[in-house]
């Protein structure tokens, strides 16, 4: 099995570099077991920090992509990928060994095309942050939708549906997450969401915005998801280079 680790990164210098470790102490954990290859490719997606020295100097390949887009810098990644199965973090999480091995053991049943992982924050997180992330957690093993820390799949699926769309600006991978369900479906595989461990992620973003930020985010994305998702206006506090 060769698994290439893809990170997309916009102004992630403050956390790149723990996420960079963890994936390398969690593959060559695997790798240690035989019979497993990995690489990491993290996708500079216009920045304006050391995010692209970072990745360079922990042994990541780097790749560019202009336009700031989290689906774009995904599908730049993809593309240089030479694994046979793809791995999404985002540049602020952390990836645990034992995660990453549920991910392969499943993957090598050989009857699953991809999945995701529940999410957990860090451990500081707020009670609020904490109720956030366990409704989160129930949609996403219901609807079996991945979160976009931890989204893994088999390269030629993704080739074959097209990769990430890039018409949205944030819930790429729920869209991902249905095309690839159907994918799925007309194969009789699976796809699904591990649940004994999860990705940890930060959640910077409710404490540097604000809940009142964020409850009319979501308002707009309920009422008016198609209009509010493909614009980049709309999605700013995703790409206003804030950390």
């Amino acid at each position: 099995m060769f698994l290439s680790v893809v990170i997309p990164a916009f102004n992630e210098e403050k956390l790149l570099g723990a996420c960079l470790d963890s994936v390398r102490e969690a593959c060559g954990a695997l790798e240690r077991g035989g019979d497993f290859e990995w690489e990491i490719v993290v996708c500079d997606n216009n920045s304006t920090d050391a995010t692209a020295p970072i990745a360079r100097e922990r042994g990541a390949r780097v790749v560019f992509e202009p336009h700031n887009q989290i689906a774009r810098a995904r599908n730049r990644g993809a593309e240089a990928a030479r694994g046979d199965w793809l791995f999404f973090i985002d540049a602020d999480s952390v990836l645990s060994e034992n995660l990453l091995r549920d991910i392969v053991e499943t993957a090598r049943r050989g009857d699953t095309v991809g999945g995701g992982a529940t999410v957990r924050f860090n451990d500081d997180a707020s009670d609020l942050v904490r109720r956030t992330v366990r409704g989160w957690n129930w949609i996403s093993r219901t609807f079996r939708w991945a979160a976009g820390s931890s989204v893994w799949c088999r390269t030629d699926a993704f080739r074959a549906i097209g990769g990430f769309s890039e018409e949205f600006y944030i819930s790429e991978e729920i869209d991902f997450s249905k095309r690839l369900k159907r994918y799925a479906r007309a194969r009789k595989e699976r796809f699904v969401i591990l649940t004994a461990h999860s990705v940890v992620t930060s959640d910077r973003k409710l404490p540097l915005y604000g809940m009142k930020t964020h409850l009319s985010f979501l308002f707009h994305a309920t009422m008016r998801p198609r209009r509010t998702l493909r614009d980049p206006k709309r999605c700013q506090m995703w790409y206003d280079g804030r950390r």
